[in-house]
């Protein structure tokens, strides 16, 4: 029988909150505003892809609500929980990929999974089985013998995301999750987060991927310049700006520009 990614949620109670919120989010480096007075929210088992240019803010959004980043105004939090009032409450219930991630290089890949979810208070025999379980989904049965170290760069990604769903939280958040990982990698990931948001997991998804954010995501939101201006679903957002595609709407919506003078490339 096939394990469950993570813990059916029809079992618990109805949440009082959106899976993910925040209310005036409001995020400062110096004199730079990064998120500006942000409301956002969530609900269980959606895929929302929260998307936006280099420095638009939706990275430091993601770590204000994982409690990576204290903010300077407003609350954020997940279900019933502030992120910053019970801090160890949420990050029982979440599970992160950031876009760039330090792991423990002298542990074999299976190491590195017993020791997350021993750090997570799994039982022995319960998180060796769901080990295994995970290295067969991501194709890295035998590299689990091997020193994280010696991993590919779509190696450690495959890892760290096995580590950040090995104690199933109702709660992902993935930044670039697919960035340097190949075709195979990539789909394999795919059907991993497909199946986990059928059982209800609540996924939070950062990229640059257009065609990506197109095929999983159904909600979407917009960051320009620390604001998010828009949320809607893939075909809510073409229909919005009058284009066929999710990367043509985003373009749009940032007021960027599809197409260019390149002759300058031409001799």
């Amino acid at each position: 029988m096939t394990q469950p990614l993570v813990d059916d949620p029809a079992t618990d109670a109805a949440p009082t909150k959106p899976a993910v919120w925040a209310t005036g989010l409001v995020r400062r480096f110096g004199d730079t505003v990064a998120v500006d007075n942000v409301d956002l929210a969530i609900t269980q088992g959606e895929f929302y892809g929260l998307l936006g240019q280099n420095g638009a803010g939706k990275t430091t959004t993601i770590k204000t609500i994982v409690g990576l980043l204290r903010p300077h105004e407003g609350r954020v939090g997940i279900g019933e929980f502030d992120t910053w009032r019970s801090p160890t409450e949420v990050k029982a219930r979440i599970g992160v990929l950031p876009e760039e991630f330090n792991l423990y290089e002298r542990l074999t890949g299976a190491e590195l999974l017993d020791f997350t979810a021993a750090m997570h208070g799994i039982d022995r025999t319960e998180a060796a089985s769901r080990r295994d379980h995970l290295l067969d989904l991501l194709d890295l049965t035998e590299a689990g013998t091997k020193l994280v170290r010696d991993y590919s760069r779509g190696m450690r990604k495959k890892v760290a995301l096995a580590a950040a769903i090995i104690h199933r939280p109702p709660v992902l958040f993935l930044d670039e999750p697919f960035e340097g990982v190949d075709a195979v990698s990539a789909r394999l990931i795919r059907n991993l987060l497909k199946t986990a948001v059928g059982r209800g997991t609540t996924i939070v998804f950062s990229s640059h991927e257009m065609h990506l954010v197109e095929k999983l995501c159904s909600r979407i939101g917009i960051m320009v310049r620390g604001r998010l201006t828009v949320e809607a679903t893939p075909d809510e957002l073409c229909a919005m700006t009058g284009t066929d595609n999710v990367e043509d709407a985003f373009i749009a919506a940032v007021g960027g520009q599809s197409t260019g003078d390149s002759s300058w490339y031409v001799t």
